[in-house]
């Protein structure tokens, strides 16, 4: 018998909030919940509709766009050779049989420490991403370290980030950050 009552409450409830809901929907008369079908994905909208630009501004500004993008490209092409090179050489040493154990304790120290070196290069390059700077780019030495960023994006407290950025994830001197405007 009680296992039947427990059937009966259980399913008024159900109904009960059944109800609630239905009647709650029906009288909200919320809108909001169809999305509207007039916006399009990547439509974008103007800020500032009075600004007028000239074709001749429109190509130099998109020469400049990419001139930088070239820059970073070649530049990240060119680390990327590097590092590849650097662990070729030093995989080679592992597996050359007649390689002292120096040799290959030194090989193995190298290729971790460019793994360092590439994770911390990728983490700075990351937080100044998400600082607000839309390309840049990180190289570590042995102790200095080098960031690219584009030259228009640079402002007064532009430095101070950039260098807060590589001491967060570098043991590095404040003097030994280059920074380069691209």
């Amino acid at each position: 018998m009680k296992f039947h009552k427990r059937h009966i409450v259980l399913a008024a409830l159900i109904l009960a909030l059944s109800g609630a809901v239905f009647i709650n929907w029906q009288f909200s008369d919320d809108s909001s919940l169809i999305s509207d079908v007039s916006k399009e994905l990547g439509a974008a909208t103007y800020v500032n509709a009075d600004a007028t630009s000239t074709d001749d501004e429109v190509s130099k500004v998109s020469k400049q766009t990419s001139k930088s993008d070239e820059y970073f490209a070649k530049a990240q092409v060119e680390r990327e050779q590097a590092r590849d090179s650097a662990i070729d050489t030093a995989q080679e040493t592992l597996k050359l049989a007649d390689s002292s154990d120096d040799a290959k304790t030194l090989a193995v120290e190298q290729l971790n420490k460019l793994e360092d070196n590439i994770v911390i290069e990728t983490n700075i390059e990351n937080i100044l991403k998400g600082k607000g700077f839309s390309q840049c780019l990180c190289m570590i030495t042995d102790d200095s370290c080098s960031v690219a960023v584009l030259k228009e994006e640079l402002v007064d407290d532009s430095p101070l980030i950039i260098k807060d950025a590589v001491l967060s994830q570098f043991d590095i001197e404040f003097n030994n950050i280059t920074i380069i405007e691209a």
